[in-house]
């Protein structure tokens, strides 16, 4: 079976679309990935005559923070850093997956797919999927799969959503012909991790990781929502996208990111309607005195935010079009102030002695002022984790000496990847 797996990613067709997904740069070091978990397959269930191999990116978010959940606008894109998989399909009605560096295998039986008590992590998601595609009247079958990530985890780069992703792209590959759209992923996705792991987030970052290149997405009608491809990149313009984390408290945050869609919609029911999407400025201001009785002042700045972010999308599609980067990064530091003074989801009330995306938003802003050229900002959830920096390519080096220096963290480069999430064999 070695001589099959070489014979495939060595073919020109392999080396075309592994250049794309990852660069020329890294197709050796990608194949070597595949091998791995295909060896690691075989170590645990044997037979390796009918594997497949998947991919789901993850994403990066680069406009509109924590509007999805209230039915707003983002600016999104999938990248090079994914969760992969070797997968077979089986008669057993069970699936099987074991997670590269995490212990045990997740063993789900078809027959019980409702949720279980104290059921969490990679389990529940895949239980929660397999109901999902039931629920939309798609079929579902058994199959074994070894898995394995390099989308950081708690970086706000999705690495459990690019994990619903592969398993939503195994099981409509295996069983429904391959014909589950871009959008229908991300709904099941969603779904499970809203019910069966209790996380309340919105559609963004399902649809970044199975869309694929840098995206605008609508979600205005949230099961139909607007997805727009958007060219040219922050590479070709001289920028690189980087992640940097922060070491902060990576406890469960669940409490703190749902408080933002919950405080928003308060204030949206107020006014007799269910998400901020239908709310302008002048209808909170003229009615700010009951509003800040009712639903607190936090609550009120996190609606003004969302709208304010809703509309800064719309201008930095526009600035991309135009091929106006500095209003691009403009739009971008002022999506990063707005998370900080309006959302507050810099760091945790609880913990205030524990600040580090603040402190390295602090240094990065010191750096790019020096600069005079990037942006910075919160990436994704918020509370914990990373941020988000764009740097013109020649700064990276000092940027990353200086993040070694004062904070002891990494960073870590990412670029827009243009495939989402896919059967690998479909094209070998």
């Amino acid at each position: 079976m070695n001589d099959q797996f070489e014979q495939h990613f060595n073919s020109a067709q392999a080396q075309q679309l592994l250049d794309r997904m990852y660069g020329n740069e890294e197709r050796e070091r990608q194949i070597e990935r595949y091998r791995r978990c295909k060896e690691g397959y075989s170590a645990q269930y044997g037979n390796t005559e009918s594997l497949k191999y998947f991919s789901a990116p993850g994403r990066t978010e680069i406009g509109g923070n924590h509007t999805d959940h209230n039915n707003g606008k983002v600016l999104a894109a999938s990248i090079q850093l994914d969760t992969i998989g070797a997968a077979a399909a089986v008669d057993t009605g069970v699936i099987s997956v074991i997670s590269e560096g995490y212990p045990g295998m997740s063993v789900i039986n078809l027959d019980d797919l409702e949720p279980q008590s104290g059921e969490g992590g990679t389990a529940a998601l895949i239980r929660g999927i397999a109901h999902g595609f039931q629920q939309h009247g798609y079929r579902i079958g058994g199959f074994n799969a070894n898995v394995s990530s390099n989308v950081l985890p708690a970086s706000g780069l999705s690495s459990s959503a690019s994990f619903e992703i592969l398993i939503c792209q195994i099981l409509s590959t295996f069983y429904n012909n391959g014909e589950m759209d871009a959008v229908m992923m991300s709904r099941i996705g969603k779904y499970a991790e809203n019910l069966y792991w209790n996380k309340p987030s919105g559609m963004l970052d399902q649809m970044a990781c199975s869309h694929g290149g840098m995206i605008t997405i609508d979600f205005k009608e949230p099961a139909e929502p607007q997805i727009e491809r958007i060219a040219g990149t922050f590479e070709t313009a001289g920028y690189s996208l980087v992640i940097v984390s922060t070491g902060g408290n990576h406890a469960d945050l669940t409490k703190d990111y749902a408080s933002i869609p919950n405080e928003m919609r308060a204030v949206a029911q107020a006014f007799g309607v269910e998400v901020c999407r239908d709310l302008t400025a002048e209808m909170i201001y003229g009615r700010l005195t009951e509003l800040r009785e009712t639903t607190g002042d936090r609550a009120v700045l996190r609606a003004l935010h969302y709208l304010d972010e809703n509309d800064r999308v719309e201008r930095q599609v526009e600035a991309i079009k135009a091929g106006e980067w500095q209003n691009v990064l403009k739009y971008i530091t002022a999506s990063g102030n707005s998370s900080w003074k309006w959302l507050q989801n810099i760091y945790q009330e609880s913990v205030s002695r524990e600040q580090g995306i603040a402190l390295t938003l602090a240094i990065t802003e010191r750096f790019i002022d020096r600069l005079g050229d990037g942006a910075c900002r919160v990436h994704g959830g918020g509370f914990a984790g990373v941020i988000l920096a764009v740097l013109p390519h020649v700064a990276v080096s000092e940027y990353q000496e200086l993040i070694r220096r004062t904070t002891g963290t990494e960073l870590f480069k990412i670029r827009v990847r243009e495939i989402g999430s896919v059967c690998l064999n479909t094209f070998l």
